[in-house]
Parts: structure tokens; C-alpha cells; sequence
């Protein structure tokens, strides 16, 4: 732009310069001599013609294409691919009874924490502690009768078959004293694990029996898992440790984790394999809550990364770019071929053809050629 000034002002200059006075001209004009003015007008038409000319050869001011550009740098690249999963706990049932009768107490309200072992219910004994209560009494008779038999057995008085009476009648009476203390403890019904009591199934009064009528569901919300189902094309590439970012739609929250877990086996339905892994610790979700998972399958500590509308193809389908090249002073568009790797967003990776430092031409790069003279937008 100054330059085109500096060439107008020049011009301006010498159009100046070369008109004759404007006395000289009134002075012929004043004199009304026909020929003395047309020969006048002739000479300022050829100076005004010079003047141009001059114009014409000191123009050299180029219209070059206006572009952007980016420079090259290596950069930490992670891939991913998106898939749903699924929160899961292994510890996660339905409590059954085992014992039959009438459910007499329920000791624990939904949403409360309990305890591997704690007693959750009490089912009905059926009059099973008056029976506890005779076979110990009868068992107490036994033992006494039988540690008589053996001091008296030790000095050699008596027979030994009243002896082996005596013991084998305590044993049994002390194992049957046990069988029903067992039978008896099953009227308590426990939590099987730590975890919270998510619902209440069976009322108060209700008869339950083993195996059809659950009392209550509990949920161990400390050992969660993320499962998902991977296609079988990444089975080389997502292995145990691999990054992950897990979005929580219902909660709005991401967190990342690692794959913990990845299975050897293909499912031959749905070409997929399974992988797990932990949920995060700040997150506060739930079993069965849907994931999105962002998986990581490959990772380049120095990959060269470019906009994707930027790569334009040739007949023969070879992808190029135009990078800044110099010449002299000038800045050239130059074709260059490249190969590309994956994408992420609207970003490729270029695997070959480009190295750090270069300056790829962005915006405009649709619009030059190569080997064209082109202007760079600061």
C-alpha cells in the first residue's frame, strides 16, 4: 500500500513538473493565434502520454493472495472412541430367609448402613428355644452321667460297655444341642456384606421361606465397576491401563479412570469384548446408571497435528497441504504430500510430509496454487 502511494505521489510530481507555466499558456491563448494553440494542445497531449508510460513501468505494486498460517509443532496426542457403559457392583442381592415362618421383626429402615453379619430381621421361632432348652437340660444330665461312668471306669469299677453307653449318649445329646442352636440362629436373618439396605421388600407379619420370598435388597456402593462392551478391532490396542474419560449424563459430571480389566474372549454374537473398570471416587453414582466412555487406543508423544479442511486430494487420491516456502524475500505457496494418521475432533494427524516448524497454509489454502507468490496475514 505505501508503495502505491509513493508511485502516485511521483506521478502527481512530474505531471506537475512538466506543464508549462500557467502564464505561458494564457499568453498563447491571449494571442489567439489558431496555430500557436493547436500546436500548444499537441505538445500537452504527448506529455500527458509520457506521463503515463512513466506511470505504467514505476506500477510495481503485485496483487499477491492474502493467507493465514499455522506453524508445525509436535504435540501429545491421545485418541479415543466413544462407547456406553454401564455402572455395576458384584455385591448387589436380594436377602432370602433361611428359615420358614412369620417375620416377626425387621431391624434396619431403607437407606441404612449396615455390617457384614448384622441382623437385619428376626423370623418366628416356632417354640424351637423351648426345644434348645430340654435338649440342653438333657444334655447337661448326659455329660454329668458320663464323666461319673468314666471315674469310675478309670479305678476298673464297672463295665465298659456302660461306659461307651455314657459317651455315646453325651456326644449325641451335645450334637443335637448344636444342630439346633444352627437351626435357631437361621431365624436371624444377616446382611451377607457390608453395604446399604436399598429396600425393604417383605413387611412385618408376612410368612417368608428360603428361596421365594426375599426380605430385602442390599447394595455395596463401595466397590463399584465400570463395564463396557469393546468392538474386537481394539483388542490389541485397549489393554489394562489404558486412559479413560467417563461422562455421567444423569449426573453432568466427568471423571477419568483406567481400564482395569480387559477380557480375552470375543463374544461370537456380538464381536465384542468386555472390559472394567473402577469408578471414580468423586463421582456419586449409582448400579445400572448409563456411561459414556471415551477410551483411549493410541497415544503419540510427537505427533504433528492439523485442521482437516486444510488437506485437499489429487486425482490420483494423494493428500497435500501448501506450506509457505521462501524465495529471496518472497513467501511461495508450496504443494506438499503428506500421509495421515487418525483424527480427533476436526484435527488429523500427519505421519509423514511435514515437520516441525512449518508453516502450513490455512486460511486461503483452497484459493492458491503452487508456486504462487502469496501474502501472509500477521
Amino acid at each position: 500500500m505505501k508503495k502505491g502511494i509513493t508511485i502516485t505521489g511521483i506521478a502527481l510530481v512530474l505531471l506537475v513538473a512538466c506543464q508549462p507555466k500557467a502564464s505561458s499558456t494564457a499568453d498563447i491563448i491571449a494571442s489567439n493565434n489558431l496555430k500557436d494553440i493547436k500546436s500548444h494542445r499537441i505538445q500537452l497531449l504527448n506529455e500527458v502520454a509520457t506521463l503515463e508510460q512513466a506511470i505504467e513501468k514505476l506500477d510495481t505494486v503485485k496483487k499477491l493472495a492474502l493467507v493465514s498460517t499455522l506453524k508445525v509443532e509436535n504435540e501429545d496426542f491421545y485418541h479415543t472412541f466413544e462407547v456406553q457403559g454401564n455402572v455395576e457392583t458384584e455385591q448387589n442381592i436380594l436377602i432370602q430367609p433361611e428359615f420358614s415362618g412369620n417375620l416377626q421383626r425387621i431391624l434396619v429402615k431403607e437407606g441404612q448402613r449396615v455390617q457384614k453379619g448384622q441382623v437385619i430381621a428376626i423370623i418366628d421361632d416356632a417354640g424351637m428355644k423351648n426345644q434348645l432348652a430340654q435338649l440342653e437340660a438333657a444334655a447337661a444330665l448326659s455329660k454329668t452321667t458320663y464323666e461319673r461312668q468314666q471315674r469310675l471306669w478309670d479305678q476298673k469299677i464297672g463295665s465298659e460297655i456302660q461306659f461307651l453307653q455314657a459317651k455315646t449318649n453325651y456326644l449325641s445329646q451335645k450334637n443335637q444341642v448344636a444342630q439346633l442352636k444352627a437351626q435357631l440362629d437361621k431365624v436371624n436373618v444377616r446382611a451377607p456384606f457390608s453395604g446399604v439396605i436399598d429396600d425393604i421388600i417383605t413387611d412385618e407379619g408376612s410368612l417368608v421361606s428360603p428361596g421365594t420370598t426375599p426380605i430385602a435388597r442390599i447394595v455395596n456402593l463401595d466397590n463399584m465397576t465400570i463395564t463396557a462392551q469393546i468392538p474386537e478391532i481394539y483388542i490389541t490396542s485397549v489393554t489394562e491401563g489404558k486412559m479413560v474419560k467417563a461422562y455421567f449424563p444423569v449426573l453432568n459430571v466427568s471423571a477419568e479412570t483406567k481400564v482395569t480389566q480387559a477380557g480375552n474372549f470375543i463374544n461370537p454374537a456380538s464381536r465384542n469384548f468386555k472390559v472394567e473398570m473402577d469408578v471414580p471416587k468423586e463421582v456419586n453414582a449409582k448400579p445400572n446408571m448409563t456411561v459414556k466412555l471415551n477410551v483411549n487406543d493410541y497415544h503419540n508423544e510427537q505427533a504433528i497435528l492439523i485442521p482437516q479442511s486444510v488437506i485437499s486430494e489429487n486425482e490420483h487420491n494423494q493428500q497435500y497441504v501448501y506450506v509457505i516456502a521462501k524465495k529471496g524475500k518472497d513467501a511461495i505457496a508450496k504443494r506438499t504430500f503428506v500421509e495421515t494418521g487418525k483424527t480427533q475432533g476436526d484435527l488429523i494427524e500427519v505421519l509423514k510430509g511435514l515437520s516441525e516448524g512449518d508453516q502450513v497454509i490455512i486460511e486461503g489454502a483452497r484459493s492458491v496454487k503452487d508456486d504462487q507468490e502469496v501474502s501472509i496475514i500477521k
